[in-house]
């Protein structure tokens, strides 16, 4: 979407206020609004509109992270996570984190980790996501920032930990979406086809598909309820 766009590019944001104020512009606006502001294709299907109002919002705040292993918003260290909801403001699906590392994890700590410093800091943009209503017509919501308070950075480290061990100990072939509270684990790839090395059992080195880490549903709705009080 953003190599056909004509719209110029936004400096990043130097402080959260500056990143508010441009996150609550558009707060309101229509996907297909915006698109026709940039001079965007919108997706020709459903099946091309995921990750759309993503790209779309990553271009009108000024993220510069992209798709490197830092926070979208380098500078003031924030990340970007837009969450497709339905009219209850439920979330409709999990929210991608990062890629999750399956070799060179010893020595790997919480604290160090990718899933850690993504989630520090975080503008949360709700979107409508009810897949009645065309891509165009879906509205934006109003944004809000959030980071883990300790009850829910204690769940997260959990969760992370549970899984890193079981990577490390070659058994990440064991990792199911049921695994983790708040944090799970699931396969990131554009299609089967994509394999990279992994810890085997026996210590090794084997092959496997890419996998990311994802806040559950049940974990961002409580983040949603508390935000908006309900």
């Amino acid at each position: 979407m953003c190599a056909s766009a004509t719209w110029k590019a936004v400096p990043e944001p130097l402080s959260e206020d500056e990143l508010m104020e441009r996150a609550m512009s558009i707060s309101g606006l229509s996907l297909g609004e915006l698109s026709e502001n940039a001079s965007a294709v919108m997706p020709g299907s459903m099946k091309g509109a995921k990750g759309y109002a993503g790209k779309l919002l990553e271009l009108y705040l000024g993220a510069t992270g992209s798709s490197r292993p830092v926070c979208d918003f380098e500078r003031i260290h924030v990340e970007l996570k837009s969450i497709p909801v339905g009219p209850d403001l439920r979330p409709l699906e999990s929210t991608y984190v990062c890629m999750a590392h399956l070799t060179g994890t010893a020595g790997l700590t919480w604290e160090k980790s990718s899933v850690r410093n993504k989630l520090s800091r975080v503008l949360f943009f709700p979107v409508e996501g009810d897949r009645a209503i065309p891509l165009g017509e879906r509205r934006l919501g109003t944004p809000f920032f959030w980071s883990p308070d300790r009850e829910e950075e204690n769940v997260l480290r959990s969760d992370w930990e549970e899984h890193l061990e079981k990577i490390s100990e070659g058994r990440i072939l064991e990792i199911t979406a049921h695994d983790g509270v708040a944090l799970q684990i699931r396969p990131k790839a554009a299609d089967s086809t994509v394999m990279i090395r992994a810890v085997g059992s026996d210590g090794g080195i084997v092959m496997t598909c890419p996998r990311g880490f994802y806040l559950r549903r049940s974990f961002t709705e409580k983040i949603l309820r508390k935000a908006f009080m309900l």
